[in-house]
């Protein structure tokens, strides 16, 4: 929700006495307290916070502070970087066929999101930090679709994301700037794929709820597949299908083969004509699943976490 920073003395009581009005008799003290003259709004601070914690739902936290500074305990938004037109015309884009050296780390390889997926709606800035140089460009398509990433860290003005570039585990920082300005798109995904490498088991959750577990083939012992969290990258319907008739690109890439089939090595979940190698460690290192498994799949958005188990 965006936060609304009340300009006068006066604006913030209006603003508590709304909240209050709305809370019905939760806080009838409060209510009498702000019921006076504005200039009496100083005195009442320390008892009216205390009285009507539960019921602001906006953050008031800038309103005493002296122009330009941040009141007491609260965060400053940090500014990017300046980045001349000549660097950005040179920096990588973001994609599958890009690698990206200087991109952080994923900080927790295998921990679960909040399910947060944001979309740029025109080219955005990557960072290294906030604060930090810029690193790439992420576009606002990948294989001709939405370019939807997942969120793995967020700080005031910041949105980490897990990028689809080589290295694996790649992330960037992009600034969002002040509430209601993000040049982002943001939905919250419910599902995550979860694939068991040891075990060659896929499953997909829903909110948490089990929609099915499979049998999977993964990469072989000399093309494994990578671990960690990536998210699906792109669906894709190949006009005349050999092996599968979807495939699902990840934001991760093989860590033996520089290339595969003329592509960047991108590893994928897909389907397999033959069922026999459902089970065993045979593939280059995508992920070959059941008919089932890929109807399940073809239904998850674009963005959404893929945990991949060693």
């Amino acid at each position: 929700m965006r936060a609304w920073f009340p300009r006068t003395g006066r604006d913030a009581l209006r603003l508590i006495r709304d909240r209050l009005a709305r809370a019905g008799d939760r806080a009838p003290a409060a209510r009498q307290l702000v019921a006076g003259h504005p200039r009496q709004a100083a005195a009442a601070a320390a008892v009216l916070a205390a009285a009507v914690a539960a019921v602001l739902a906006v953050t008031l936290s800038g309103s005493s502070a002296p122009p330009g500074h941040a009141a007491p305990g609260a965060q400053r938004l940090v500014l990017p970087v300046g980045v001349p037109a000549a660097e950005l015309a040179k920096m990588p884009r973001a994609t599958t066929y890009a690698s990206i050296p200087a991109a952080p780390g994923d900080p927790a390889p295998f921990a679960v999101t909040s399910g947060l997926v944001v979309h740029p709606r025109a080219q955005q800035i990557v960072y290294s930090g906030p604060g930090e140089p810029a690193v790439a460009m992420l576009p606002p398509t990948e294989f001709g679709a939405p370019t939807w990433v997942p969120v793995v860290q967020s700080s005031p003005g910041w949105d980490r994301v897990l990028l689809p570039s080589r290295p694996n585990r790649a992330t960037g920082w992009i600034y969002t700037g002040p509430a209601g300005s993000s040049q982002l798109d943001t939905r919250r995904s419910p599902y995550l794929v979860r694939i068991n490498v040891g075990a060659r088991k896929l499953s997909v959750l829903d909110g948490g709820r089990l929609l099915g577990t499979w049998t999977a083939a993964v990469g072989a012992p000399a093309t494994p597949t990578p671990t960690g969290r990536t998210f699906l990258l792109a669906l894709l319907a190949p006009p005349h299908p050999t092996y599968s008739p979807l495939i699902l690109p990840l934001g991760f890439h093989s860590d033996t083969l520089d290339t595969y089939g003329g592509g960047p090595g991108t590893v994928g979940l897909h389907g397999w004509p033959n069922p026999s190698v459902f089970g065993h460690a045979i593939s280059h290192g995508c992920v070959r699943v059941p008919a089932a498994a890929l109807r399940v799949l073809s239904r998850v958005p674009l963005g959404s976490l893929v945990l991949i188990t060693p």
